[in-house]
C-alpha cells in the first residue's frame, strides 16, 4: 500500500481535525464573543510573571500595563500623564514629590486604591527578600538602596509615605526630572495589598488578582495565551473600547506572520527582518517601523576567565562589523551601535568607542594582536559558547558574530533558547557571553548607564565593578545642572567603552504588523501602546479565512 495520502484521505484528515476543533472549546482567536470586542495580540514571548515587582521584559510589560496603573501613565504617543494621582505637586528643592490620588478609584474588587497600597508596593519590591531585579531603578528615592541592600531594615525610613489614605509622598535623595516618566514604570506601580495579604505568592493568579487599570486577569494558559478583560470600574471605563484581549507568545516572528496574514492576530510587535522589502510592497499600510530607544549589546561575564581580562573583551568588541549587521542581516532601520547610550537620548552625547573609526580590516588586525597578546592565537584558540535568543535574524547576527571572531582566534559555539529561558540564564551568571538588549524605562542617559553599576544587581548580567565609575555616576547623580551633569555622565561611558563589559552592536528600530482595523496604534519612541487607546473598525477588517483554508494552508 502506498504511504503517500490521496486527496480524498486528506480531506478527511482534515474534516476530523476540523470537528476535533470546533468541539475543543472556546476559541480565543474569535474576533468576538456574545457581541465583546476581542483584541488579538502578539506578543514577543512568554511571561515570566504579571507581577509587577518580578518582571522585567518589554513583554510583561505590554500585559501589566494594561491591567495596573500607577501614579502616571501614558497617553497615546508615551507620554506621562496623570493615573492614579489627580495631582502631583513638588518642593522647592525637587526632592519631595506630594500626590492626590483620585477620588473614587478602586480596584477591580471594588475595594479603594489608596497610599497606603503605594506604601506597601514600593516596600515590598526594595525588601531585600523579595530580590527584584529592576528595584535599583528606584534607588533616586530617599534610603531605597540602603533598605534593598540590608544596611536599613526600618522600612519607615523609606522616602515614601502614606500621609492619609489619598495623600501620598515620595522623598528623593537628589532631583529627577524624569520622576513623572519613571512612575510610569511598573516598578512603581501600586499592588493591592489586602489581596497579597490574603493570598500571598499566588495573589496574581486569575481567581486571586485584583487590579486598578483598564484590564483584569481573566485567563493564562502557559506558552499559549493570557486573556485580560475590561475592568468596568477602571475610572476611565467607558472610553476603553476593546472588551477582551488575548496576548500570545509569538518568539517565532515568522509564525506569527503568517497567524498575522490569516487574521488570528490583530497585530504582532514583530516581523522577520528577512521579509521586510516583501512586506513593504504587499502589506505597506499594515508594516510599521519607527526609531526606538533601545540598544542591542552582547553581555560579557567578566567574572569568568578570561573574559576578565580587558583585551580579550576588547578584541571581541572590535572584530565585530556592526554594518553588516545593521545594513545587510537586520535591514530594517538599526543603525551601528558604538555607544551604550542611544542618540535619541536628550541632553546627552554619548562618547563612541575609541576604534569606531578604523576600518574593519584594521579592527581586525589589532583584535589579533590584543588576542595574541593574552595568550591565544591559531594554535590556541580561545573556546567559548555563545548564547542568544531564538529568534531568526538574532540566529543570523548570532552567526555572523561567530564568522567575525573566527578571524580573532575564536572558536565559538552557538546555543540558543527562548527568551525568557534565556534572560534567566545572564540574571544567573549562566553564560560567558550572550545577546541582550535595552529599551529605555525613561529617556535618560543614566537609565541606560547604570546597567553596568556595581549596584545595579541582577540587571549587571556580567557583574562589572569598576569603582571609578560607580564613583562617577553618583557624581552625576548629586549634579543637578543638566550640562555638567552629561559631562560627567560621558566621562563614565568613555570608561566602559574602552573596558567593554558589554558590547553594543545595534541601535533599535520598533518593528510591528498592525491591521488596517486597529486604530490607535500610534508609533512612538518608547513603543508602548496601551490597549486602553486601540480601536476596532470592524469594516476594515481583512476577510478573514476559514478553518479549513488555515489548515490546507499549513499543510502546504
Amino acid at each position: 500500500m502506498s504511504r503517500l495520502l490521496t486527496f480524498g484521505a486528506i480531506g478527511a484528515v482534515l474534516i476530523a481535525i476540523v470537528v476535533a476543533f470546533s468541539l475543543s472549546g472556546r476559541d480565543v482567536t474569535a474576533q468576538s464573543e456574545d457581541g465583546l470586542v476581542t483584541l488579538n495580540r502578539g506578543n514577543s514571548a512568554e511571561p515570566s510573571s504579571i507581577d509587577p515587582h518580578r518582571a522585567s521584559g518589554v513583554w510583561e510589560n505590554n500585559i501589566i500595563g494594561d491591567m495596573f496603573i500607577g501614579l502616571y501613565t501614558e497617553d497615546i504617543e508615551a507620554n506621562p500623564i496623570l493615573g492614579a494621582a489627580e495631582s502631583h505637586t513638588v518642593s522647592e528643592d525637587g526632592l519631595v514629590h506630594t500626590f492626590i490620588l483620585r477620588e473614587g478609584h478602586v480596584w477591580s474588587d471594588g475595594a479603594p486604591v489608596t497610599a497606603y497600597d503605594f506604601e506597601f508596593a514600593f516596600q515590598r519590591i526594595l525588601s531585600p527578600e523579595m530580590a527584584a531585579e529592576y528595584a535599583a531603578i528606584l534607588y533616586v528615592i530617599d534610603n531605597a538602596q540602603e533598605i534593598n541592600t540590608g544596611a536599613v531594615t526600618d522600612f519607615t525610613q523609606l522616602g515614601v509615605r502614606a500621609v492619609d489614605a489619598r495623600t501620598l509622598e515620595i522623598h528623593l535623595n537628589r532631583p529627577a526630572p524624569y520622576l513623572p516618566q519613571l512612575l510610569t514604570h511598573y516598578t512603581t506601580f501600586p499592588v493591592p495589598m489586602h489581596v497579597i495579604e490574603e493570598h500571598g505568592d499566588q495573589w496574581a493568579r486569575p481567581e486571586n488578582i485584583a487590579t486598578n487599570g483598564p484590564y483584569v486577569l481573566d485567563d493564562w494558559i502557559p506558552n499559549d495565551h493570557i486573556t485580560v478583560v475590561k475592568n468596568p470600574l477602571f475610572y476611565d471605563a467607558e472610553n476603553v473600547a476593546v472588551d477582551v484581549v488575548n496576548y500570545f507568545p509569538t518568539d517565532d516572528a515568522s509564525s506569527a506572520l503568517r497567524r498575522f496574514r490569516a487574521g488570528e492576530l490583530d497585530l504582532n510587535t514583530d516581523f522577520p527582518a528577512q521579509q521586510y522589502e516583501w512586506l513593504k510592497e504587499n502589506l505597506p499600510e499594515e508594516t510599521r517601523t519607527f526609531p526606538y530607544i533601545a540598544t542591542t549589546y552582547i553581555a560579557v561575564n567578566t567574572e569568568r576567565p578570561p573574559f576578565d581580562d580587558v583585551r580579550i573583551r576588547r578584541a571581541l568588541a572590535m572584530a565585530i562589523d556592526r554594518d553588516t549587521i545593521a545594513y545587510q542581516i537586520l535591514k530594517t532601520g538599526q543603525t551601528p551601535a558604538y555607544t551604550l547610550v542611544p542618540p535619541l537620548i536628550p541632553n546627552y552625547e554619548a562618547p563612541q568607542a575609541d576604534f569606531a573609526g578604523m576600518s574593519q580590516e584594521d579592527r581586525i588586525a589589532a583584535a589579533q594582536a590584543l588576542m595574541r597578546e593574552a595568550g591565544y592565537g591559531p594554535d590556541n584558540p580561545l573556546e567559548f559558547v555563545y548564547r542568544y535568543r531564538e529568534r531568526v535574524e538574532l540566529r543570523r547576527s548570532a552567526v555572523a558574530v561567530r564568522d567575525f571572531w573566527t578571524q580573532i582566534y575564536v572558536d565559538v559555539d552557538l546555543v540558543n533558547t527562548e527568551t525568557a529561558t534565556h534572560y534567566d540564564d545572564l540574571r544567573a551568571g549562566n553564560f560567558a557571553l550572550g545577546d541582550a538588549g535595552w529599551v529605555a524605562d525613561y529617556a535618560d542617559a543614566e537609565n541606560y548607564l547604570f546597567l553596568v553599576d556595581s549596584n545595579s544587581g541582577q540587571l549587571n548580567y556580567g557583574n562589572y565593578s569598576n569603582p571609578e565609575y560607580d564613583a562617577l555616576l553618583a557624581q552625576a547623580a548629586q549634579t543637578p545642572d543638566l550640562a555638567e551633569r552629561a559631562a560627567i555622565l560621558a566621562q563614565a561611558e568613555a570608561i566602559i567603552m574602552y573596558e567593554m563589559p558589554l558590547i553594543p552592536t545595534t541601535y533599535g528600530v520598533s518593528k510591528a504588523v498592525v491591521g488596517p482595523h486597529v486604530a490607535g496604534w500610534v508609533d512612538n519612541a518608547l513603543n508602548i501602546h496601551r490597549t486602553r487607546f486601540i480601536s476596532i473598525d470592524e469594516s476594515r477588517r481583512p476577510e478573514q479565512q476559514s478553518l479549513t483554508d488555515q489548515i490546507l494552508r499549513w499543510f502546504n
